[in-house]
């Protein structure tokens, strides 16, 4: 095959999409070709015989062998998409994962009040806070993390899509006001630290602070259980993501802090994936 003809769109994915494998080697390879050349996929089909400059051909064969390494598609291209929104991402933060979407799904439908003051803990991107703020422009959506990089990568979500959020950094509820919160919401860490996925697929390259919480996985989540009452408001929920097999365990934290109206839902495939609970309307 000659330079010349090694350059055009089609030469060029047939040889991404052997090197690549795995899942999904063709939308990898489409993917990559775009943020390299600028080009949208169905050109790539209608035209593939296009030629690509030398330059763009470096830069996607450079890119291609990222992902070969396991490089995660979302940190090469530096964007993924959550609710429809096209949010930027880096190393210093989880993937939005597709799952993530039933806890904004679950959250819509609680009875909250119409300016309701929304509390996301861990926000990594701002993805869940962003989704909220997407669909109830009158709430008053606050978003937290303990990294700073996590906290302007919000930040910059935030202005990009036009959807006003408050991001702060803070560890939990370190600096966090005391109460007056009608939903506090989290896709926590909740990995237990010596779970082979850790050392599979995309995990590999997400920070570990993000996933990882104590021998059972457990540790954040008991963390804002007990500590997650002082900052609600009377009848105000919790709702927390959580591994597909620790429904039970995290039920049981819920009510033996002495929460009520306690539930876990599945995520699309049908594995239980998050739990919410309800503040008592008084203390008892």
């Amino acid at each position: 095959m000659s330079s010349e003809s090694s350059l055009t769109c089609e030469a060029l994915l047939n040889s991404a999409i052997e090197q690549i494998g795995g899942e999904s080697p063709r939308l990898d390879a489409e993917l990559l070709l775009c943020h390299a050349t600028g080009l949208g996929r169905t050109s790539f089909r209608a035209w593939p015989e296009r030629e690509v400059a030398l330059d763009q051909a470096q830069a996607f064969r450079e890119l291609v062998a990222e992902r070969v390494k396991g490089l995660p598609i979302a940190y090469l291209l530096g964007q993924q998409e959550f609710w429809s929104l096209p949010l930027k991402v880096s190393p210093s933060t989880l993937i939005p994962r597709p799952d993530t979407e039933c806890l904004v799904e679950t959250a819509l439908e609680l009875p909250l009040p119409e300016n309701a003051r929304v509390l996301d803990l861990g926000t990594g991107t701002g993805a869940i806070a962003l989704a909220l703020a997407s669909e109830k422009p009158r709430w008053q959506v606050v978003a937290s993390d303990r990294v700073e990089e996590a906290v302007e990568l919000a930040r910059e979500n935030s202005r990009s899509l036009q959807l006003p959020i408050t991001v702060v950094q803070s560890h939990w509820f370190d600096q966090i006001p005391e109460s007056g919160f009608d939903l506090l919401i989290s896709n926590p860490p909740y990995i237990p630290v010596s779970d082979h996925h850790l050392n599979e697929g995309d995990v590999r390259f997400e920070p570990p602070s993000a996933l990882v919480a104590g021998d059972d996985g457990l540790d954040d989540i008991r963390l804002l259980v007990a500590e997650g009452l002082q900052h609600l408001n009377p009848d105000g929920w919790m709702l927390l993501e959580h591994g597909y097999d620790q429904g039970e365990a995290v039920r049981n934290l819920f009510a033996a802090a002495g929460w009520r109206n306690i539930e876990t839902r599945k995520d699309y495939g049908g594995n239980d994936r998050m739990t919410l609970a309800r503040k008592p309307a008084s203390d008892q």
